[in-house]
């Protein structure tokens, strides 16, 4: 053991910190019962209940610094820090810190107890006040709380302004797409008109492998499996590699092998706003990936199309309002690939698309290196509230 560390229930912490009880440090009280007609717009006070915010009232129930952990519902045990004046509902529970007891660094250590693996079962999952307040926690003088809930609150501090960031140089992409994918705004250079054109002039859309249910279907690769991509494996314009099937290669054509620069297209859906949604598949991992019958493929030409350009025509809101109006009054939520090849859309020169598709893919490189940023600030947060709520790197 470290010099000035001792063993303790809560396992080994500093000699100066103490090991106690919840109960020791805060209260607990469920909010007050509300009804969906206290719930009003136009009232200024935010309502939170076991999920969250739930929207605004006109009364408060609290007002100062709090911490709000789910009592009920799919996010029961999420601890959520609030301050001001504030409604709480009887599906949250309201912790306020007794004296000597720093509330944002209860709030720090609350979020990493993960509180809903406390969770009684019944109709839906709920907590025991009675039975937190019991939870044993390790506790660091009140200066020591002070620093580590600053340190922390920096961090948080940090990713809020990536998040914002991130939220404005994706607010400029949408409007460089719209003025760019359109030729309201022309690049330097540039004066040719543009030509409407089908989507099939540009490529052509094939529909996925129909296979024999789970005969046709592997746990694992092996030597007879192509890997099977589904709606699930198309997020945010990304096709991810992840929850992936594995289908007898006697089902999949040659066509139906995916290829670099392909378009993965989810062609039916129970969800008509998921009907449509497309992500470039761009994966060079040494294996062969096909897509499922409910899946689409546009296949762009090398030769009069730039493939990146094309795609981001599947991401403009004329080519959504496209996929909208095709569903539009029926009850079967699918396309075919002659849907797809049908779309019209203004398109420039071979070189004008080049130009256009190197704008807006410096703008996903710029998004995307953000995003990367944050997520490396989040683990950091992570190991960070890992030493210094345990005691293991001292800040006083």
């Amino acid at each position: 053991m470290r010099p000035g560390y001792k063993r303790t229930e809560v396992g080994v912490i500093p000699e100066d910190w103490d090991a106690t009880r919840l109960v020791e440090v805060c209260s607990m009280k469920s909010g007050e019962g509300i009804t969906s007609t206290n719930i009003d717009e136009g009232a200024q006070y935010p309502c939170y209940g076991g999920n969250g915010l739930r929207g605004l009232t006109s009364r408060f129930t609290h007002d100062g610094n709090y911490a709000l952990i789910g009592r009920q519902g799919a996010l029961c045990g999420n601890v959520l820090g609030v301050s001001g004046k504030f409604f709480a509902s009887e599906h949250a529970v309201v912790v306020t810190a007794l004296a000597k007891t720093d509330i944002s660094w209860l709030t720090f250590v609350l979020g990493r107890m993960r509180l809903n693996q406390y969770a009684e079962s019944s109709a839906q999952p709920g907590l025991s006040v009675s039975k937190l307040l019991e939870l044993r926690l390790p506790l660091p003088t009140f200066p020591e709380q002070r620093a580590i809930a600053t340190a922390l609150s920096d961090v948080d501090a940090l990713l809020a302004k990536l998040d914002q960031l991130i939220a404005k140089k994706r607010d400029l992409k949408q409007a460089a797409m719209q003025q760019l994918l359109t030729g309201q705004t022309r690049l330097p250079g540039f004066s040719v008109e543009w030509e409407v054109k089908r989507l099939g002039e540009v490529g052509n859309c094939l529909r996925g492998v129909t296979y024999k249910g789970d005969s046709d279907l592997s746990p694992y690769d092996t030597a007879h499996t192509k890997r099977l991509l589904r709606s699930n494996n198309v997020q945010n314009s990304t096709v991810v590699t992840t929850d992936i099937q594995f289908v007898n290669s006697e089902r999949v054509s040659e066509k139906q092998l995916l290829r670099e620069c392909d378009i993965l297209i989810c062609m039916a859906n129970g969800s008509k706003a998921l009907v449509g949604k497309a992500g470039f598949f761009s994966i060079s991992d040494g294996y062969e990936y096909t897509f499922g019958a409910f899946m689409g493929c546009f296949r762009p030409s090398i030769i009069n199309a730039n493939t990146t350009f094309v795609f981001f025509l599947f991401q403009t809101g004329r080519y959504r309002n496209y996929i909208n109006n095709l569903l539009a009054g029926s009850s079967i939520n699918n396309l075919t690939p002659t849907s797809i090849e049908s779309l019209e859309f203004s398109i420039p020169s071979l070189p004008e698309q080049t130009a256009i598709a190197t704008v807006l893919s410096d703008m996903d490189a710029e998004i995307a290196a953000l995003e990367a940023r944050r997520e490396k600030t989040r683990s950091l947060k992570q190991g960070m509230m890992q030493e210094l709520l345990t005691g293991r790197i001292r800040l006083v």
